[in-house]
């Protein structure tokens, strides 16, 4: 792979990260009446003062089946 090629990589799993569990999971939260957690974060916060430290971890807690409603990049 390319510097290019691993730079889109980045890009697209970013894209991801950002959008949660995906536009079905953001119209649930919709729906009930609630935002998303980047929603109420940015929100809540001045423009360009919040930095996500680690957007790219996953849950890995297997218990009570909550690995399965974790988001994979």
């Amino acid at each position: 792979m390319t510097t290019h090629d691993l730079n889109q990589e980045l890009l697209r799993r970013r894209e991801t990260v950002r959008q949660g569990g995906g536009p079905t999971a953001i119209q649930k939260q919709h729906a009930k009446g609630k935002l998303t957690a980047r929603e109420r974060i940015h929100r809540l916060l001045d423009p360009g003062s919040f930095q996500e430290v680690a957007p790219y971890v996953t849950h890995r807690h297997t218990a009570f089946g909550l690995d399965a409603d974790c988001v994979t990049t």
